[in-house]
């Protein structure tokens, strides 16, 4: 397989040859011939028609399947990168996850608690091949939720990359990104529980499953 092929090609998570992706990547795109206003599309429609839900955590590989996520309409920030990788690649767009470590400054008081820190470790987003280079795309925050939580919403023009804006619309800082791990062509599920466990004080991935449970009990979205 070639260097693009494989960025076009479905995997267990990025499912681009299921029916329904296929379908709705289609309907999204349909009469447009440029690949950057397909792109355009697909980035609205999962930022803006896929809910944000940082409830939605999971140890599970199943949950991280773009069909699943377009299903539920609903994920966190790798489920809504997943889904839009899947609808890219339907349409003929090589694409990848992208993967870093950020620091949400503004995060829920009950949220930090839980966690034991503001540092959320593989925070993900798209990358795009457009135009002959890669774009991140970050499709994560809806702009419902932006607008009730004051958050600046990231915007793509398929040609600049598209990421968390570091400050609010009230100036105060927002997101900080703190370290990158590069790019992956599907969903790196080991590698992210085993930096999980790490980075919020676990000592087993039996524990970690116990955070995920609780966190998921709660599925009212927030900032």
């Amino acid at each position: 397989m070639g260097q693009m092929e494989k960025y076009l090609a479905s995997t267990p998570t990025i499912d681009c040859d299921n029916e329904a992706v296929r379908e709705k990547a289609q309907n999204m795109t349909g009469g447009q011939q440029q690949l950057i206003d397909k792109a355009r599309s697909l980035f609205y429609f999962v930022r803006d028609e896929i809910q944000y839900n940082p409830y939605l955590l999971s140890a599970h590989i199943e949950d991280y399947r773009a069909s699943e996520v377009l299903r539920q309409e609903q994920g966190w920030c790798v489920q809504k990168a997943v889904l839009l990788a899947a609808l890219a690649r339907a349409v003929g767009i090589p694409a990848r996850l992208h993967f870093a470590d950020i620091r949400n400054h503004l995060l829920p008081d009950k949220d930090k608690q839980l966690l034991g820190t503001n540092l959320f470790s593989y925070h993900g987003c798209s990358e795009l091949y457009i135009e002959g280079k890669w774009v991140k795309a970050t499709p994560a925050f809806d702009l419902r939720m932006c607008q009730q939580n004051r958050i600046v919403p990231v915007e793509f023009d398929g040609k600049n990359d598209a990421i968390f804006h570091s400050h609010n619309l009230d100036g105060q800082l927002h997101i900080e990104h703190i370290q990158d791990h590069g790019y992956c062509e599907d969903v790196p599920l080991d590698e992210m529980l085993d930096a999980w466990v790490e980075v919020y004080g676990l000592e087993s991935r039996e524990q970690l499953s116990q955070l995920l449970d609780a966190a998921s009990a709660n599925r009212t979205p927030e900032t």
